[in-house]
């Protein structure tokens, strides 16, 4: 199998957020008034199946990737599933306990979450074994953009999907918004500062 480029990589990226944002507009509000379970099943797991697909291209890209940057992914990831595994078990025993109700649609957070744990995980690790962030701009688009585009894009199938949605699927949808928004900030914020040591050191 032939190598992506970051340019394709990014590409293949956008493509499949794009669909994730039409199935959220078009599929995803219908789920509820289906008349079949199948094709309830199927409408609601239809936005899973690009994010899926994005899973697959990341894994392919640390497979593609040398022993260091190997290293770096799979500590993020590591300490991505250590955050989510902790937050999941907190929110579980506080809602057997009934401190808070909670339905399955929380369980749209732990991707997000997840995503967020490892993008600063990662940058982290990167700097320590001394990785430059012009290199990563050079390779594709910085993950605090990204994060960003997530942002817009989950706030735009709120918008448009406003009168298709109930109350708690616009909270979702603007909860997740809000959570890539605050990583864009917090990704951008260790970006400029990492920048700034490296402008002093010089």
């Amino acid at each position: 199998m032939a190598r992506l480029t970051p340019r394709q990589y990014q590409r293949h990226t956008l493509l499949a957020m794009s669909a994730y944002v039409g199935f959220m507009l078009l599929a995803w509000p219908t789920v509820r008034t289906a008349d079949s379970m199948a094709l309830k099943v199927l409408l609601a797991l239809a936005p899973v199946v690009p994010m899926l697909y994005v899973i697959g291209l990341m894994a392919r890209r640390i497979l593609d990737a040398d022993e260091l940057e190997q290293r770096t992914h799979l500590v993020a990831l590591g300490a991505a599933t250590a955050v989510v595994g902790a937050l999941s078990l907190v929110g579980g025993f506080l809602a057997a306990a009934q401190v808070f109700k909670s339905d399955g649609a929380i369980l749209i957070w732990v991707f997000p979450v997840m995503m967020l744990s490892y993008g600063i995980t990662r940058w982290w690790v990167g700097r320590r074994y001394g990785m430059s962030l012009s290199c990563e701009e050079d390779r594709g688009l910085p993950m605090a953009w990204r994060s960003l585009l997530a942002s817009v894009a989950t706030a735009a199938v709120a918008w448009f999907g406003r009168h298709k949605f109930d109350d708690m699927g616009l909270g979702v949808l603007c909860g997740m918004s809000a959570a890539f928004l605050l990583g864009a900030v917090v990704l951008g914020w260790m970006r400029w500062r990492a920048r700034r040591g490296d402008g002093g050191a010089a």
